[in-house]
């Protein structure tokens, strides 16, 4: 249950557009990193990220992979159709959002390009929001084919063959996702050899990111809010990873808020509080001040949205008022902000 001091408004900041980032850095652990772990910012590279870490600690992964889950299309009567594909299900058929001047009907066509036709089932979703659509054949590979990399609706360009290798991580593997796990975008490499060479150790998740993740929170009453679900998996082999750091004073470090809401979400699972246990399915946990986290130690994180539930999460982990006072300092110091910008690193702070 939500803290109920905090109101939506305590999750608002003003933003000049200036430092939304519209384009990754030209390498990707070029970025700036905000060390926030202590009361005072210190300004650092993201290539400083091994050496603020420790032998024996663990850096886990979201290794979903984005899939080019936007297509463009048209009804019968030749209006205008955007789809973006938010659930892969069995049988050839997707949940996805549609824009359009008038909602196809169950029943009718909607043909994607040149290059096939998707049978509208009906509506689907909690509340409605989604559509019920039939591929004519396995919807990977016509997404592959056919699609276009799902941008955030704050990237105002259209997607570029730079962004089908930038907005995505070197180490995606399970497709399945239509944003990305950002915090993870900066890590190349150069930076992953690093952390070996330093003894920092390496689990792996997976948690589709779903487009919900880019929508505010509407309510100024938290508890109101209705989180959008979204699949993950926890294995056994990260759980017992997990087991041995802890067991050698090692601690968990996640990479991003996709990460630290698959452990989380996991941890809520075990009958057992004291014990993590591997987990698969669906997800809705919104994690708000107050939450008592489990797992995570530390968080490496990109800068988030005003009202989202991102900024809600990082100010649970941190604190509200520590994480207010290091957006103020980002903002300050023209850090590049959301998907596409810089990151920072912060410490559970209790």
């Amino acid at each position: 249950m939500p803290d109920p001091t905090y109101t939506l408004a305590d999750f608002d900041f003003v933003l000049p557009p200036e430092l939304i980032a519209q384009h990754p850095a030209p390498e990707r652990s070029a970025s700036r990193l905000l060390d926030g772990r202590a009361a005072l910012p210190v300004d650092r590279s993201f290539r400083d990220l091994p050496a603020l870490l420790q032998p024996g600690d663990l850096l886990v992964f979201n290794d979903t992979r984005v899939i080019k889950a936007r297509l463009l299309g048209e009804k019968p009567t030749g209006g205008a159709v955007e789809a973006l594909v938010e659930r892969i299900l069995p049988g050839h058929e997707v949940h996805a959002h549609l824009r359009a001047s008038k909602s196809p009907r169950p029943g009718s066509l909607v043909r994607f390009g040149d290059a096939f036709d998707a049978s509208v089932l009906g509506r689907a979703g909690p509340d409605g929001s989604l559509f019920h659509l039939r591929f004519p054949d396995d919807p990977l590979v016509l997404l592959a084919r056919h699609g276009h990399v799902p941008l955030p609706p704050y990237i105002t360009h259209d997607d570029a063959p730079d962004d089908v290798e930038r907005y995505q991580t070197v180490f995606a593997q399970k497709p399945g996702a239509v944003a990305a796990p950002t915090a993870s975008l900066h890590f190349d490499a150069g930076v992953l050899a690093a952390l070996e060479a330093r003894g920092v150790k390496r689990a792996a998740v997976t948690l589709h990111v779903g487009a919900g993740t880019f929508q505010p929170v509407r309510t100024e009453n938290l508890a109101e809010h209705r989180m959008h679900s979204e699949w993950f998996e926890v294995g056994a082999d990260t759980v017992a990873a997990i087991a041995a750091t802890r067991a050698a004073g090692g601690r968990i470090v996640a990479a991003g808020t996709t990460t630290l809401r698959a452990l989380e979400s996991a941890a809520q699972r075990s009958k057992d509080s004291g014990t993590l246990l591997p987990f698969s399915g669906e997800t809705d946990l919104f994690i708000t001040p107050g939450y008592a986290f489990r797992v995570v130690d530390t968080l490496v994180t990109n800068f988030h949205l005003p009202k989202s539930t991102l900024l809600m999460l990082v100010s649970a982990f941190a604190g509200h008022a520590h994480v207010r006072a290091l957006y103020h300092h980002a903002i300050e110091a023209r850090y590049r902000f959301f998907s596409y910008g810089d990151a920072m690193v912060l410490q559970r702070a209790c």
